[in-house]
């Protein structure tokens, strides 16, 4: 019974010190994770853990919110949301895929194709184009008579 009961003991307090161990190792993850989707507002246009500023105050205040959000226990979207009115909608790296935001994500690839498109119907016009009527009497020289009168040409304006 000794034993079991030590063996216990020793599986309990395993447990316990795996807890406290690993308490902070999710939040390293979301703090990389939230930081790695915010921009520095600094003016420098990079990503907040990216900025390399030395002595940057708006990156390292920025931080600072960030880990005491993380440690209050507010959520992702919460935290976010707090950087957004504190910020403004620029500090989000990306722009969420709602409403006209959404819009703007897919109106790049709608220009590019249907300039694509235009292009290809004007190229294959221009293939596609009809020779032009000639006026009644006129007929275009082929081949060797073409080139008769092309020497024939440059002899005479070769004074």
């Amino acid at each position: 019974m000794n034993s079991q009961f030590s063996k216990r003991s020793a599986q309990l307090a395993a447990v316990i010190l795996a807890i406290f161990l690993f308490m902070g190792a999710g939040d390293d993850a979301r703090f990389n994770k939230l930081g790695h989707s915010m921009m520095c507002t600094c003016g420098c246009g990079q990503v907040l853990l990216e900025c390399n500023h030395v002595g940057c105050q708006s990156s390292d205040k920025m931080r600072n919110e960030l880990i005491a959000a993380i440690d209050r226990g507010d959520n992702n979207d919460l935290i976010l949301q707090g950087f957004v009115q504190n910020y403004g909608p620029t500090v989000i790296a990306a722009p969420t895929a709602t409403g006209f935001n959404r819009v703007a994500w897919v109106m790049p690839f709608v220009a590019l194709a249907l300039g694509m498109a235009f292009v290809v119907f004007v190229v294959r016009s221009w293939k596609n184009k009809p020779t032009p009527a000639l006026a009644d009497g006129i007929i275009v020289p082929q081949g060797g008579e073409l080139d008769d009168y092309k020497r024939k040409a440059r002899q005479e304006t070769d004074l």
